[in-house]
C-alpha cells in the first residue's frame, strides 16, 4: 500500500502499538472480524522528530484506533527511542487517551512456560537510552506505571480466549501481575543478565515497555499491555530453540489480536477509574531568569 506523508492527524481516543507477537500478520484486517473496518492505511506524519512510522486508522465497533506496526521501529529511523518518540507525538497530536500494547518476552520467572501470556504491572528499565520524551513541563509520577483498568480488560479478554487450556501440550496461563525488565537489545541477554534480572525480581524480559510507559504518562494517556513468553530467558530451565520461537510467531499472532481488540472494545474514555493522569505533576523545575 503506497504510503503519503499527511498534514491532519486524524482525532481519535484509542491506540494499539503492535509489536513482535503479531509482527506475522496484518493486523486487524487477517482476523477478518465483522465489528471491525480499516478507514485509512499508509498514513505517515511529519513529526518534530522526523517522519513517523505507517499508520492504521481502524474502527470497531463505535470507536476509532490508531495501530502501527513493531513500536514503530524499522530499518530507516535513528534509534529505537526517536521511533518512539514519533509514535507517541502522533498519539498526542490525535488526543489519545488509552493506548495497548503487545510483545514476546523472555521468561525470567521460572514459573512461566512458552505461550503464557502476561499483563505486567510494573517495570524495570535496564536500558541505556538518552533520556527520550517529548518535552513536556511535567514530573513523571511511576508509581502505578500500568492502567489498571486496562490491565484487567486485557486479563479477561485473555482468560475468556484462550480458557487458560493445556491442549496439545501448550501452555496457557494469564498472569495479571509481573514485573517487565527492559533492556536495549537487538540481542538477547547473557546467563549472567538473567540471573541478576531474577535477583531485581523480574519476571519477563523484553524491550519495548521503556521508553513507552513514560510517553504515555507525559501526553497523559493510559497505558497496559500483553506479553506473550516466547522463550526462555538464557540460563532458565532449559535452552531456547529457534524453531519454538519461529512456531509461536507465526501461530499466535491471531490470538493476540483478538485478545487486544475485544479489550478495547470493553474499555470506554473514561479516566477517573485509575490514577494515570494525577500521577502526572507540573515540574518543579523552573527556568531562573537572568
Amino acid at each position: 500500500m503506497a504510503q503519503t506523508t499527511q498534514q491532519e492527524i486524524p482525532k481519535v481516543d484509542f491506540a494499539i502499538i503492535g509489536g513482535s507477537s503479531m509482527f506475522s500478520i496484518q493486523f486487524p484486517e487477517d482476523l477478518h472480524r465483522s465489528d471491525v473496518e480499516v478507514l485509512s492505511t499508509g498514513l505517515v506524519f511529519d513529526t518534530p522528530y522526523g517522519e513517523s512510522p505507517a499508520f492504521k486508522l481502524v474502527q470497531l465497533g463505535d470507536k476509532k484506533f490508531l495501530n502501527c506496526r513493531m513500536h514503530g521501529w524499522r530499518p530507516n529511523v535513528v534509534t529505537r527511542g526517536v521511533a518512539s518518540q514519533q509514535v507517541f507525538w502522533v498519539f498526542q497530536q490525535a488526543g489519545v487517551k488509552k493506548i495497548f500494547a503487545e510483545g514476546g518476552v523472555g521468561s525470567i520467572n521460572q514459573m512461566l512456560e512458552l505461550r503464557d501470556l502476561v499483563v505486567p504491572n510494573d517495570y524495570i528499565d535496564n536500558s541505556m537510552r538518552t533520556d527520550v520524551g517529548l518535552g513536556g513541563p511535567y514530573l513523571l509520577v511511576m508509581r502505578e506505571p500500568i492502567c489498571p483498568t486496562q490491565s484487567k480488560a486485557l486479563v479477561r479478554s485473555a482468560r475468556d480466549r484462550v480458557k487458560d487450556t493445556f491442549e496439545d501440550e501448550r501452555p496457557r496461563h494469564v498472569f495479571n501481575r509481573g514485573v517487565y525488565v527492559n533492556t536495549d537489545g537487538r540481542h538477547f541477554e547473557s546467563p549472567a543478565e538473567v540471573q541478576m534480572f531474577r535477583s531485581w525480581h523480574g519476571d519477563i524480559v523484553g524491550q519495548s515497555i521503556c521508553p513507552e510507559v513514560y510517553l504515555a504518562r507525559e501526553i497523559g494517556a493510559c497505558y497496559a499491555g500483553i506479553y506473550m513468553v516466547v522463550n526462555y530467558a538464557e540460563g532458565v530451565i532449559k535452552d531456547w530453540e529457534h524453531k519454538d520461537l519461529s512456531d509461536i510467531f507465526y501461530q499466535e499472532s491471531y490470538t493476540i489480536g483478538h485478545i487486544l481488540l475485544n479489550a478495547l472494545a470493553a474499555v470506554d474514555t473514561d479516566q477517573t477509574g485509575c490514577n494515570c493522569l494525577s500521577l502526572r505533576k507540573p515540574t518543579l523545575l523552573k527556568e531562573i531568569k537572568q
